[in-house]
């Protein structure tokens, strides 16, 4: 559960920063008080109440006065100048968003925010691993096959609790991934909390280059036909479809998707995959804080509509948001049946609000329902067949899921 500070003044000097982006200055007078401690000091004046406050509106200046007061005292007494502006921006924003009560706002820098982009898009450079950033910590949920992660020894289940030496218990594990990312060739040491080993360790991983399919496909025995979303990305809708055409194409007795440890991404893909299965009706809505709702209908055009044609979906307690919506709404109307254990439960929305920085705010704006009205939030989605996979089972390749899926393929 990400750690809120609702700390006023920084909640104001985003407020601040929004509304005046731009108009910051440095070397304001001002004073600061002096610790106990340390009386060989002469105290400095006392601070001009609210100097620059004049630039807010005027309405809002009461809230604003103690942001610009600690943004004077900042810039006139800090002991190491000239201070960075860019950073105390940073940190306003970010704290803003930490002080809102909800796990999933948050502000993403410019940095943060192409790398997330370039994240979504199938590429990026970093160590090569599914994550979970809705947990504690941020988590290892599956090291990509063959990269840096599976070479190093990261297991599922792992716990990051801190980069290069640098403590990240507190963070908000979006931002942790973040910090995880970085050049290809450049090493990162990560410290891991693992289940059943007593004590916290180091890790150090070679970053690469890592392209990600987002979707996966092929026929099994008996002519099943196996698909699997990695993330829901840029690119998922086009390559869901076509994979999908092609499978279809060999006439095939039913169709899994495979959605366990796929954390989410972005709801027009979910939409897209879902409409592959279903021939009308409504995929999910949207409920605002006003009691507001929006409806998302499927697209139409699907390929395998044909309810003569069985579909189980695979989920895990790693399967989230996008997830949980095209797991939900195909469960819903009956098209597909779940197996698995239940999903993560994450169903709220959040929308992207590009700042002017380069940097993204990215706020909870409503709760998802299923087309029969269910919460997916902190409640996830129920599997109709409620099957476990142990560690053990799948690093040895057991799969009672998948098995589990192949038999209600076969006895529908």
């Amino acid at each position: 559960m990400k750690k809120k500070n609702a700390l006023l003044y920084v909640l104001s000097g985003l407020l601040a920063i929004l509304l005046l982006v731009g108009s910051f200055g440095g070397g304001m007078a001002s004073g600061y008080l002096l610790a106990r401690s340390q009386p060989s000091f002469a105290p400095s004046p006392v601070p001009t109440v609210g100097v620059g406050n004049e630039v807010t509106p005027e309405e809002l200046r009461e809230v604003f006065a103690p942001f610009w007061e600690a943004w004077n005292a900042v810039h006139e007494s800090y002991y190491q100048q000239p201070v960075d502006d860019q950073a105390l921006v940073d940190g306003a924003l970010r704290g803003m968003m930490e002080a809102l009560p909800d796990d999933y706002s948050a502000y993403e820098d410019p940095q943060q925010t192409r790398d997330f982009q370039m994240y979504m898009s199938g590429e990026y450079e970093g160590i090569g691993a599914y994550v979970n950033t809705d947990a504690e910590f941020l988590t290892i949920v599956r090291p990509i096959p063959g990269s840096p992660a599976e070479a190093a020894g990261l297991k599922t289940g792992d716990q990051i609790i801190a980069v290069d030496g640098e403590d990240v218990t507190g963070l908000d594990p979006a931002m942790v991934r973040l910090k995880v990312l970085g050049p290809a060739g450049t090493q990162v040491t990560l410290t891991i909390l693992r289940p059943g080993v007593e004590e916290p360790f180091d890790v150090t991983v070679t970053r690469a280059h890592i392209v990600i399919p987002s979707v996966e496909g092929k026929m099994l025995d008996q002519n099943i036909a196996y698909i699997v979303i990695n993330l829901f990305g840029d690119d998922t809708g086009s390559e869901f479809h076509q994979i999908l055409g092609d499978l279809l194409k060999q006439d095939p007795r039913g169709i899994i998707v495979d959605l366990r440890y796929n954390t989410g991404g972005y709801t027009t893909a979910a939409r897209q995959v879902a409409s592959e299965f279903l021939s009308s009706g409504v995929v999910w809505y949207e409920e605002y804080g006003n009691g507001e709702r929006k409806e998302y209908r499927v697209l139409g055009g699907g390929l395998a509509t044909d309810p003569k044609l069985p579909v189980v979906v695979l989920v895990n307690e790693h399967s989230a948001s996008a997830s949980e919506l095209v797991a939900g709404a195909l469960q819903d109307y009956k098209r597909a049946k779940l197996v698995g254990v239940t999903t993560f439960g994450k169903g709220t929305v959040q929308t992207l609000v590009p700042l002017s920085n380069g940097g993204t705010a990215r706020i909870t704006i409503a709760r998802w329902l299923t087309p029969n009205n269910r919460t997916i939030q902190d409640t996830g989605l129920t599997p109709d067949v409620v099957i476990e996979r142990t560690l053990e089972q799948e690093e040895a390749g057991i799969d009672p899921q998948l098995d589990a899926a192949i038999k209600l393929i076969l006895n529908p």
